[in-house]
């Protein structure tokens, strides 16, 4: 197959797009590289079956040759990108999907959508199944980020319904390993990043609230699977395993060898209590689950933050203020 990923620079697209070369496809990455980064992509350089567009996917989308397959992974993803690019992460997840889902229209391609846990907002349903329609806060500032997922999830079904569009709509809840950005104000690249520097772990709140957390490889297979099915509903992918983000940080002191202890900072606006997927779907449609341990998937995260931090290439990560939430 030859596929098209918007946001193929980013934590997880190139990870996506190493999948699909791994399988024997093409594929045509896409990114504008306002969070993604070209190193992620940078061993494909010499690889004949990738191709890399930069380019703004808020703008027409246009790509010569047949397309098997549109994903569209293109969008800030972490609360510090979407608090500072706020209209960015509504264009990307708007006009980024329409012109994405046109794409996959003119093509005759399959088309499966990045969405994200956070449609759920702070959940009010414990664990969260698909059916679950969410609490949200349209006009919060995590509002930029929620919505435009909610609606690139509208659309897309949309898509399916009027245009008969093959699509697909994962669900993706926490997701860490290799790549993840050091700065990108997700709690387990903080966590290692301030052990590794020997700084005090920022805890917000009391640190009671939960997060489930997946490790890059089964996140993958997961979304792979879903591309290969015949599944248009929405599919959360995701580790059912909760952890505090107390316990989070214990393990990642001790992973690290950090006796730096833990800081604590007011909790940011609509900061979800709980976080945990229901994957009874993605279990009997997929016949997939998270086989990583987050202690496993620690330490290889460590080990790439390790090598940046030998390289010099780490500093403190941001903290959320009040004058961000």
């Amino acid at each position: 197959m030859r596929i098209l990923i918007t946001g193929a620079a980013g934590f997880l697209g190139s990870h996506l797009t190493d999948r699909f070369l791994s399988e024997g496809h093409s594929v045509v990455g896409v990114d504008n590289l306002i969070t993604g980064s070209a190193d992620n992509i940078a061993h494909l350089s010499s690889e004949s079956r990738f191709e890399f567009i930069e380019h703004d996917v808020t703008q027409y989308i246009d790509v010569t040759g047949e397309l098997d397959g549109v994903l569209h992974f293109a969008s800030p993803a972490s609360p510090v990108d979407y608090l500072e690019l706020p209209i960015q992460t509504l264009k990307v997840g708007s006009l980024g999907t329409h012109n994405a889902l046109g794409l996959a229209m003119a093509k005759q391609a399959r088309f499966l959508l990045a969405s994200t846990s956070e449609v759920y907002g702070d959940p009010l349903v414990h664990p969260q199944p698909e059916n679950y329609w969410g609490n949200v806060n349209p006009i919060g500032p995590r509002g930029v980020y929620d919505e435009a997922k909610r609606f690139a999830e509208a659309m897309t079904m949309a898509y399916h319904r009027y245009h008969n569009l093959d699509t697909r709509i994962v669900r993706i809840f926490n997701t860490y390993g290799p790549r993840m950005r050091p700065y990108d104000g997700r709690v387990v690249s903080n966590f290692i990043v301030q052990a590794l520097l020997g700084s005090e772990l920022t805890v917000y709140g009391e640190g009671g609230q939960s997060r489930s957390f997946c490790y890059v490889t089964d996140e993958v297979e997961g979304i792979f699977r879903l591309f290969a099915s015949s599944e248009h509903n929405p599919v959360n992918i995701g580790n059912p395993t909760e952890y505090t983000i107390l316990q989070l940080a214990e393990m990642v002191l001790e992973a690290v060898g950090s006796n730096a202890g833990v800081r604590h900072v007011p909790l940011p606006t609509d900061d979800p209590k709980v976080r945990q997927p229901d994957i009874t779907r993605a279990r009997e449609i997929l016949h997939w689950s998270a086989k990583v341990a987050l202690s496993e998937g620690l330490e290889e995260t460590i080990k790439y933050f390790r090598s940046l931090h030998a390289m010099g290439d780490l500093r403190p990560p941001p903290v959320l203020t009040e004058n961000q939430t």
